[in-house]
């Protein structure tokens, strides 16, 4: 019974805070990876858009490479929902040389992520404030990890 009536305290704090997480000044912050997973969920751009406080020239420049980007992260996430559904849906075990296959894909896909990220980055820097610029490259980061947490979570081992 205490312990049912401190975690109803204690939801109830929460979320009488959670008004106050989304202030202005507290939204750029975003450790709390549940409230970030759903505000990418809602509108990323938004998201982007209200953390970074952007000025009309700042976006001129910044949101055609945020667009740019964008683009090859979602051609990235199709082709590994690819290779995964390849994974998942397998009638058979899988062989060796599916697994190579699967693996080289893989790979394949983080080394052009890596390429799409690398020149993202040195847009970014030269279009924004070094400290905007920077923010948006993390908020991108904890964005990509909450995504890659998720798709974690649902993936099963090869067998």
């Amino acid at each position: 019974m205490k312990k049912s009536i401190a975690s109803l305290l204690f939801i109830g704090a929460m979320i009488a805070v959670s008004p106050a997480i989304a202030t202005d000044d507290k939204i750029a912050d975003m450790t709390d990876m549940q409230a970030l997973r759903e505000a990418v969920r809602a509108d990323k751009r938004a998201l982007v858009s209200s953390t970074l406080k952007l000025t009309d020239a700042e976006a001129k420049r910044f949101w055609p490479i945020y667009n740019a980007y964008q683009r090859e992260v979602d051609l990235n996430n199709r082709r590994r929902n690819v290779a995964l559904q390849e994974l998942m849906f397998r009638d058979s075990p899988m062989t060796n040389l599916a697994a190579k296959h699967y693996v080289a894909e893989l790979l394949a896909i983080d080394e052009a992520e890596i390429k799409a990220r690398r020149t993202m980055r040195n847009r970014v820097m030269r279009a924004l404030p070094a400290v905007k610029a920077a923010r948006y490259l993390q908020l991108e980061e904890k964005i990509r990890a909450v995504q890659d947490y998720d798709v974690a979570a649902v993936v099963p081992l090869a067998r």
